[in-house]
């Protein structure tokens, strides 16, 4: 709290030592610029960004076209170890994996690998920590540490497509397809951000690729992990860019399948609409009325519920985009009957076709006074706004076994 009573922001890093300069942190000139005043020709550069994006390695030994008297300075130089696993924990009969990371300070960070029918799904993170003090996230309760580097977020998705390539991520079972089709997987957000006729070639693409092996890579990203993104906004969107650049320059996937979630940074929120890249937004609501969302949302000091609520309708003005609400359901706090009410009302008035509610039971956290509401409850939920012409979908909550599912990352080591 701060001297006033008041749940603390920070939307600052503290003074930090910053972690090396990576690859992943520069553009493809950039790396050429500094090979050649490393006195190294350009074109070591390109061969070194073709070993990290397209074969996910920073392994010396395995880059046998690069001069042997020369690889080991050039991995010094160019792709200094980031992040070192510590930790990981399979769950959902192998069909989800948590990573818990140390970076170069000690700090620790995690992200949630999930392959479902016909997406595997990244949850990453942005920040050591985070400064937005929600009170039913493990992750706030935290408070920040620093920001991560542009490199540090790629590297997530590197280290998880070569646990990919090494066989490390089951396909989900039965049951678990099954569920699917009555629950919003993560990262399922792109989705719903189609227009009709875009949602039923993406429906009909992937039921062609559940009938085979599925993608052998992460296909869909959300920033959903540790930290606030758009308190990160310049590192964020220099990694986003990394990740939808083509190789060598970047990692080569669609922006469509990237989706940015905010707790309501209003002026980033506008930003990011100006971006001119087409990934998915997703708003982290919680509560369509300011007095309960002042507690639950602190940033809503800042931000009131309609302020974040016009931004996140002006991002999709601006891009064309479906928007994703996302809406932690608590028991006996946010999940009342009126407030699907007040929800669908504010929603509505700004138009028809343009939000896609995302429920998401609420995921138990170390030493929170709430719980998930019932099974009705969240279903009568779901059915009054559906009722109110909102299309909404209630989200599954892989992970939860291992601390994994959403507002679950603390990165503790114990």
């Amino acid at each position: 709290m701060d001297a006033e009573g008041r749940p603390k922001l920070q939307f600052a890093q503290p003074k930090v030592k910053q972690p090396p300069q990576h690859l992943a942190d520069m553009t493809l000139d950039e790396r050429i610029a500094k090979a050649k005043e490393l006195g190294i020709s350009g074109f070591r550069a390109k061969q070194l960004s073709v070993h990290y994006f397209r074969h996910y390695t920073a392994d010396p030994d395995q880059m046998t076209d690069l001069p042997a008297e020369t690889r080991e300075q050039l991995v010094e130089e160019f792709l200094p170890p980031l992040l070192t696993e510590v930790r990981r924990l399979k769950t959902d009969d192998g069909a989800t994996i948590k990573f818990l990371w140390r970076l170069f300070d000690g700090a620790l960070v995690e992200s949630v690998l999930m392959r479902y029918r016909s997406r595997i799904t990244l949850c990453i993170s942005s920040q050591c920590g985070c400064g937005m003090n929600c009170p039913f996230c493990a992750t706030g309760q935290n408070g920040l540490t620093r920001n991560m580097s542009s490199a540090e977020i790629v590297d997530q998705i590197v280290q998880a497509n070569r646990a990919i390539a090494a066989g490390e991520l089951d396909a989900p079972n039965a049951a678990e397809v099954a569920e699917e089709k009555d629950h919003a997987a993560l990262g399922e957000e792109t989705d719903f951000a189609e227009s009709e006729e875009s949602a039923a070639a993406g429906k009909s693409a992937s039921s062609s690729s559940s009938a085979g092996v599925g993608p052998q890579r992460v296909s869909n990203i959300v920033f959903m992990g540790m930290g606030e993104p758009l308190a990160n906004y310049k590192r964020v969107m220099n990694a986003v860019r990394r990740m939808v650049d083509p190789a060598p320059e970047g990692l080569g996937m669609s922006a469509r399948g990237i989706t940015i979630s905010t707790v309501g940074l209003v002026p980033a929120i506008r930003k990011l609409a100006d971006e001119n890249l087409p990934i998915t937004f997703a708003l982290s609501l919680h509560a369509p009325d300011d007095e309960l969302r002042d507690q639950l949302i602190p940033v809503n000091s800042r931000w009131k519920a309609d302020e974040a609520i016009d931004a996140a309708h002006h991002y999709y003005k601006t891009t064309g985009r479906r928007v994703s609400i996302e809406y932690a359901l608590i028991k006996d706090m946010n999940d009342h009957q009126w407030r699907a009410e007040l929800l669908a009302e504010k929603l509505n008035a700004r138009g028809r076709g343009w939000v896609h509610v995302n429920p998401i039971p609420l995921n138990p956290t170390p030493g929170s006074i709430w719980t998930s509401s019932e099974p009705e409850v969240m279903r009568a939920f779901v059915n009054r706004l559906e009722a109110l012409g909102v299309p909404t979908t209630l989200r599954d909550t892989r992970g939860k076994e291992i601390d994994g599912a959403c507002g679950q990352l603390a990165a503790a080591e114990d």
